[in-house]
């Protein structure tokens, strides 16, 4: 017989009390053997969500979330090791140029990644069109990459932290995804699971971001640096703005593609400045005295990048897949490009095969959007304002319809933004 009963720790919170040490802790534990229903943990996450939680709960309940499966153990990897967690937004490429350029500067960086759902891209999905290219690799091989090439991009393997993989399911069909103290405890309790002796948080705000609002930006990237901290992760966070997407290339190849621009000394502005500022984060906090633009410069990140796409079954040098169909969107009239909508242009990428409305859904590799423009940029009539790429011709009207209403053409210059809006540490 059980000390507690599910329904009680679900009308404490209902009605705005704190849980206990204990109450977590048996919540989160019967949730995952299947003792706790999905339908009594709805009901909990949807108070957690209308009633949030103390700093000291947030801290317990992602202490649950790991005990409910294994914490790696990365001791035997020589190198200092630091890890990258996006909030996830639209052309958000950073990781895959980011992981190797930090590797070849000294730092071993284990990046378990994600899949694409809605309108963000997943970093998984967009390696897994590079040809033989596995995102499932064990425990020993993956120390071992880490030892021996630097950097590992890879699913997270069912045994860490199971209590999320449930919770992240079961949040994402009951309107509970927003819910701050659920949303960091998601994060980090996989991030502080994987062994990862530091972490630097991208958390994207702005319309083609999870997170609208600076100020509950700050407050998620607040919690989860706390997080991370308090367990001997040394945490960092940055701010990023996302209401223009990042970069040129929206999908799955073309993002491969403008990651190896990147690489090869290109790429766009944007994505080239955030993916520096990422790197010199993460170089402080693991310790490591290096100039990640000088690393970049020298092709050192590209031979890591090379080294890391075999280690995983893929051939770095295989052409990218291409899409079948193709369409260009063009300016009904002359003037200055005043907005690029991130969220738009997201829509638009999955309505043409990019990304998939439910995670079994597969995606089309070739998919994609190109930006030809920017925002300030001035454009005449007739002018082409972005390419849609699908491997299915009835895919392209409903993204030509998303993607028209994205690209905003006025007659005044807009202001300038900064990409780095805040550090939170």
């Amino acid at each position: 017989m059980s000390e507690f009963a599910a329904v009680d720790v679900i009308r404490a919170k209902r009605d705005g009390g704190e849980l206990s040490d204990a109450q977590i802790d048996w919540v989160v534990d019967a949730y995952t053997k299947g003792v706790v229903a999905d339908e009594q943990m709805s009901a909990l996450a949807m108070a957690i969500l209308l009633r949030g939680m103390t700093p000291r709960e947030i801290a317990r309940w992602t202490a649950a979330m790991i005990a409910s499966g294994e914490r790696l153990d990365l001791s035997s990897v020589t190198r200092p090791t630091v890890d990258k967690h996006s909030t996830g937004g639209v052309g958000d490429k950073i990781t895959l140029p980011l992981t190797p350029l930090v590797a070849a500067c000294g730092a071993a960086v284990p990046q378990l990644s994600g899949r694409g759902l809605g309108h963000t891209g997943g970093t998984l999905d967009k390696l897994e069109s590079i040809a033989g290219w596995q995102a499932t690799i064990g425990n020993d091989a993956f120390k071992r990459q880490l030892q021996e090439v630097g950097a590992v991009i890879c699913a997270a393997g069912d045994g860490l932290a199971p209590a999320d993989r449930k919770l992240y399911a079961l949040r994402d069909v009951t309107g509970t995804v927003e819910a701050i103290p659920l949303i960091a405890s998601s994060i980090m309790s996989k991030k502080i699971a994987e062994g990862t002796g530091a972490l630097v948080l991208d958390v994207k705000v702005g319309s083609g971001a999870f997170m609208k609002d600076l100020d509950a930006a700050r407050e998620l990237a607040s919690t989860m640096v706390r997080l991370g901290t308090d367990s001997g992760v040394r945490t960092v966070a940055l701010l990023t703005d996302m209401n223009t997407p990042l970069g040129r290339a929206v999908g799955n190849a073309v993002e491969v593609a403008e990651s190896l621009e990147v690489l090869a000394g290109g790429g766009p502005a944007d994505v080239v400045e955030l993916t520096l500022a990422l790197a010199a984060e993460m170089l402080a906090a693991a310790g490591i005295d290096a100039d990640p633009a000088g690393v970049l410069a020298s092709g050192k990140a590209m031979d890591t990048w090379r080294a890391m796409i075999r280690a995983q079954g893929g051939d770095p040098s295989a052409p990218l897949p291409v899409a079948r169909e193709n369409e260009v969107v063009r300016a009904a009239s002359s003037g200055v490009v005043t907005s690029v909508d991130a969220y738009g242009i997201g829509l638009a990428a999955w309505r043409l095969g990019a990304g998939r409305a439910r995670k079994e859904d597969p995606v089309s590799f070739g998919a994609g959007v190109l930006l030809r423009v920017r925002p300030g940029d001035r454009v005449q009539a007739g002018d082409v304002l972005l390419e849609l790429r699908a491997d299915e011709a009835g895919r392209i009207p409903a993204a030509r319809d998303e993607a028209v209403g994205a690209v905003v053409i006025g007659e005044k210059a807009p202001s300038t933004t900064n990409l780095l809006l805040d550090r939170i540490a």
